[in-house]
C-alpha cells in the first residue's frame, strides 16, 4: 500500500507540473508577441531574436507538456515499465526546435550587419526588454518553487530556461542601448549574441536528454545507493548494481549477496527490506533485487 501510495503521488506531481508549464507558455505567449510587436515598429533585431525566442520556448514547453501527459498514463500491455520516457522524448524534440531557431535568428543578425544597419532602435525597444525580464524572473521563481515541492526535472528545467529567458532580455536591452550611441551594429551583435544562447540551451537539453534516453546513469548517485543497500541487516556485498531513469523515475537492478546457509524464506526477507529501504529512503520507483550467497 505504501508503494501505491508514492506512485499515486508522483502521478499527482506531474499533474502539478503541468501547471507550471502552462504559467510558463501563458508568458511566453505573451511577451513574445509583445516582443515581436514592438521590433516591429522599433526595428530592434535584438527584440526580435528574443521574441522568436520566446516563441521555440512556447513550442518547447508544448512538447513538454505533451510529454508530461503522456508520462502519467498507466504502464500497458505495449509499455510494461509505463509511459515516463515520453517527457524525455518530448525534451528531444524541443532542443531540435530551438537550434532550428537559434540558427534563423544568428542568420538574419549576420546578414544585418553585413549589409550594414545605419539607424539605431528606439528606446522603447530596450525599455519592453527589462519589463520582459522582470515578469520572466517572477516565473522563474514560482516555477524553481514549484520544482522543489514536488521534485521534477521537468518544471526545475523550465524554471531555469524561464531564468535564461531573463538574461537574454536584459542582453537584449543592454545593446539596443548600446546602439543609440552611434553604434547600430550593437542591436544586430546582441541578436547574435541571443542566438547563440539558443543555440546553447538547446545543446544542454539535447545532452542531458541523449544522456537519459541511452540509459547514462550518475556514478556518484549509484555509490550512493549502493552504500544504502549495504546498510540494510543481512546484506553481506553488493555483486553488482545498476539504474536507469524512466522520466523522473529510477529503476535499480541489482544483485546482493548474503549468507550462503540462509533458507530461501530468509533471504527473500533480506531483498525485500532492501527494496523498501530504496523505495522509502531514497524515492527509487521499483527495485529489482537477484540474491546470491556470499562468497566466504
Amino acid at each position: 500500500m505504501e508503494v501505491k501510495a508514492m506512485n499515486e503521488e508522483k502521478y499527482q506531481n506531474l499533474k502539478l507540473g503541468e501547471y507550471g508549464i502552462m504559467i510558463s507558455m501563458a508568458a511566453y505567449l505573451s511577451l513574445s508577441v509583445l516582443k515581436l510587436v514592438i521590433a516591429f515598429y522599433t526595428d530592434s533585431n535584438a527584440l526580435k531574436a528574443d521574441g522568436l525566442n520566446n516563441i521555440t520556448d512556447i513550442l518547447s514547453s508544448i512538447a513538454v507538456l505533451i510529454g508530461l501527459r503522456l508520462s502519467r498514463k498507466p504502464a500497458d500491455r505495449d509499455h510494461p515499465y509505463g509511459h515516463w520516457k515520453a517527457e524525455n522524448v518530448a525534451s528531444m524534440v524541443a532542443s531540435l526546435i530551438m537550434v532550428a531557431v537559434g540558427i534563423q535568428v544568428l542568420y538574419d543578425a549576420i546578414v544585418s550587419i553585413i549589409h550594414g544597419k545605419s539607424e539605431s532602435p528606439d528606446m522603447a525597444a530596450a525599455w519592453t526588454g527589462f519589463l520582459c525580464a522582470a515578469v520572466m524572473f517572477f516565473v522563474y521563481l514560482y516555477n524553481k518553487r514549484l520544482s522543489k515541492r514536488i521534485n521534477s526535472q521537468a518544471v526545475r528545467a523550465s524554471a531555469m530556461d524561464n531564468l535564461s529567458d531573463a538574461w537574454v532580455s536584459i542582453g537584449a536591452s543592454i545593446g539596443i542601448i548600446g546602439s543609440q550611441f552611434h553604434l547600430p551594429w550593437l542591436d544586430p551583435a546582441a541578436a547574435i549574441v541571443v542566438g547563440l544562447l539558443i543555440c546553447k540551451t538547446a545543446w544542454e537539453i539535447f545532452r542531458d536528454t541523449s544522456h537519459l534516453l541511452t540509459d547514462g546513469f550518475d556514478e556518484s548517485e549509484l555509490e550512493n545507493y549502493k552504500a544504502k543497500v549495504l546498510s540494510v541487516a543481512g546484506v553481506q556485498s553488493v555483486k553488482d548494481i545498476k539504474a536507469r531513469q524512466y522520466g523522473n523515475n529510477t529503476v535499480i537492478d541489482l544483485v546482493i549477496g548474503v549468507d550462503p546457509s540462509l533458507d530461501l524464506r530468509h533471504a527473500h526477507d533480506i531483498s525485500t527490506k532492501v527494496e523498501n529501504s530504496l523505495i522509502r529512503d531514497c524515492e527509487v520507483y521499483e527495485v529489482i533485487v537477484h540474491v546470491e550467497p556470499a562468497e566466504s
